[in-house]
């Protein structure tokens, strides 16, 4: 049940940090809200499973680049995001910049907000 609630509150969370990106950037559109949801979705897969995977991969590189490589992998999850959801679409290349910053810089607010997203075994 907590895997569960946890999994659908990540979908929620995604879908608001996507929502204030399309809203943020012109560049940056979406066709529907159940598109926005699809893009969520397939965000938060690629953000769990892919992209620990390129970060393994690339841990040298990152050693090399102060982990500037690492922002790169954030870019390339939300261009993937782009190509597998039909309607999801950033145009340019400083608006997908900009969008990867935003990205972080929420998930970086959300990391100190309390909310159930922080719940703890305690």
């Amino acid at each position: 049940m907590r895997l569960v609630r946890y999994l659908l509150l990540s979908w929620f969370l995604n879908a608001v940090v996507l929502g204030v990106v399309i809203a943020l950037f012109p560049k940056v559109t979406i066709g529907s809200f159940g598109d926005l949801l699809e893009a969520a979705l397939v965000f938060g897969l690629l953000n769990t499973i892919v992209k620990p995977v390129l970060k393994l991969l690339t841990l040298p590189l990152a050693v090399v680049t102060l982990g500037l490589i690492w922002f790169g992998i954030a870019m390339l999850m939300l261009k993937v995001t782009d190509w597998i959801v039909g309607s999801f679409e950033i145009n340019g290349f400083l608006t997908l910049v900009w969008a990867a910053i935003v990205v972080w810089v929420l998930n970086v607010v959300l990391d100190f907000v309390p909310g159930p997203w922080r719940e703890s075994d305690r």
